[in-house]
This record gives C-alpha cells, structure tokens and sequence, in this order.
C-alpha cells in the first residue's frame, strides 16, 4: 500500500486488551520501544535468537495487523561470533506512546511505579517466555532475569508478583545486576498461573512443575 493508504489504514488500528497484555510482558523482557520523531509515535522491535522461531512468529501472529513485514531473519556479529537473529517490527503508532512514556525514561527502559495495574498473568507469561529460566535441572525454582533493571525496579518487581498473584521470590545478584528467583515453594503456582498461556516451545521451561 502507498503512504497515503498506510496512514489511513493505521487511523484504524486499536490495540486489544490482550495485545496490550502482550506488550507488557515484552517490554518488560527483550522487545523495545522506539521513536523517531520525540515520542509522538512509538513502534515495538521483537528479536531473539533464530532457536525461538515458533516464539516470535506466535508473538508476530497476535500483533500481526500492527506489523507490515513479516519477521526475518538477520546475521550479527558479536565478540568475533556470527549470531542468527530473528525479529520484526510494529508500525509507529500513537497507540504506543503510552507504554514510551512508563517504560522509558530518557531512553532507558525502566519498571514504572504502577506496574501493578498491567501486569496480568498473561503479561507475565510473555515476560517469562522472554526472560525466564530454569535455576537447575534439580531445583523448582525459576528465574526471571532482569539485570537490565535497577535494585529498586527490580525490588518493585518482586513485590508486584507477591502482591498480585502471591508468589514468593528474591532477588539473586550477579555480575551484569539481579535477577529474580521465584522460590520453589511458589514454583507450583506459578506454573498454574503462567501455563495456560505458555506457547509449546516454551514449556520446556516449567519442565518438572506442575
């Protein structure tokens, strides 16, 4: 389409509740919010590694009236070491400046103050498709990793899972920052929170729960 019908077919575009659910998680896990014109409109970059195919393309499949180009695949290199990328972007849209204007702050993603009001288990489902781990193969406890947040978010964080679905965790420091550790004594209810929502690609992360 030409930018004329472009513009006119984004003025249609409204983002449903569980597509918002779904942004949520992901800009609390790996997707970014970016804007080229000072915050009037933002679009949604989604990227993991190319082993995450069926994760992207099932997120690419709820946003799919927001996106033009269908995800692909791209070559980066790092530290010396060729890495397949497999990504796509969402339209620049208004209808994102909100989640711009908690998540970031001068251009830095941050945890805003009510997180608590937006995050559902689906968001956190999506969030722990993109973040989450298993501790160890002989521990039910899961991490989240989130050393891309300061103490304080991710204190923030930990009282929200408590708060809103009573879930019992801690922060773990690494090297890069913290993380969080759901404690093996939630670990059962949060995979009865998160499950229904988990793409089958992903459930090898509650492998042993549940």
């Amino acid at each position: 389409m030409n930018s004329n019908e472009l513009e006119s077919y984004k003025q249609t575009l409204k983002l449903t509740k569980r597509q918002r659910e779904i942004i949520v998680g992901t800009i609390l896990g790996d997707g970014h919010l970016e804007t080229s014109n000072n915050g009037r409109t933002y679009r949604l970059k989604t990227e993991h590694a190319l082993s995450q195919k069926a994760y992207v393309d099932w997120l690419y499949a709820e946003l799919k009236d927001w996106v033009r180009t269908k995800p692909q695949i791209k070559e980066q290199l790092v530290n010396n070491k060729m890495f397949s990328k497999y990504w796509f972007n969402t339209y620049a849209h208004g209808s994102l400046r909100f989640y711009g204007q908690q998540f970031y702050k001068q251009k830095k993603k941050i945890v805003p103050k009510l997180i608590y009001k937006w995050l559902t288990p689906l968001s956190l489902a999506v969030w722990f498709m993109d973040d989450g781990s298993i501790k160890s193969k002989v521990h039910k406890a899961r991490i989240i990793n989130t050393q891309s947040f300061t103490k304080a978010e991710v204190e923030l964080l930990i009282k929200t899972l408590q708060d809103n679905f009573g879930l019992q965790s801690k922060l773990r420091k690494q090297p890069e920052g913290y993380q969080i550790m759901i404690l093996a004594e939630s670990a059962e209810k949060f995979a009865q929170i998160i499950g229904p929502y988990l793409h089958d690609s992903m459930k090898y992360k509650l492998e042993g729960l549940g």
